[in-house]
């Protein structure tokens, strides 16, 4: 099955046994995001609040925002991945931070990530949703 949209990661992960196959998942999704032009990794699109370092750069596509995004670590790249399903491609007035939150949780993320992922996945949440505001 090729995962696309997030309503794809829900059924694998509701098809997985067990968290190793999952997060194999993540993995590969964060393998499979475009790479991220090195010049944008910049200060200025870094987020703050992540123990790996995060990179993501907006851009608007029309009245839609775009997402480059990169990581230094495996799982959350593919955590960023997960991220940009939720966001990537949206108006900015689409953007719902607590939306994407309530989806993330349904994976059940938050009772099998560290504390220092859960964190930084929470700021990757935070600087989608004011990057959407400020671009609203």
């Amino acid at each position: 099955m090729a995962i696309t949209t997030f309503a794809d990661v829900e059924a694998e992960f509701d098809a997985f046994d067990d968290w190793d196959d999952r997060y194999r998942l993540i993995i590969a999704l964060g393998q499979a995001l475009p790479a991220m032009e090195p010049a944008l990794k910049t200060d200025a699109n870094k987020v703050r609040g992540c123990a790996s370092q995060v990179w993501l750069h907006p851009h608007r596509d029309g009245n839609v925002l775009r997402f480059a995004a990169d990581s230094d670590a495996a799982i959350v790249k593919g955590l960023v991945a997960l991220v940009l399903m939720l966001a990537d491609g949206r108006a900015p007035a689409d953007i719902d931070a607590a939306a994407i939150k309530g989806r993330l949780d349904g994976l059940g993320l938050s009772k099998h990530l560290s504390s220092n992922r859960t964190q930084g996945l929470a700021s990757m949440i935070g600087r989608i949703d004011a990057l959407a505001k400020v671009s609203a």
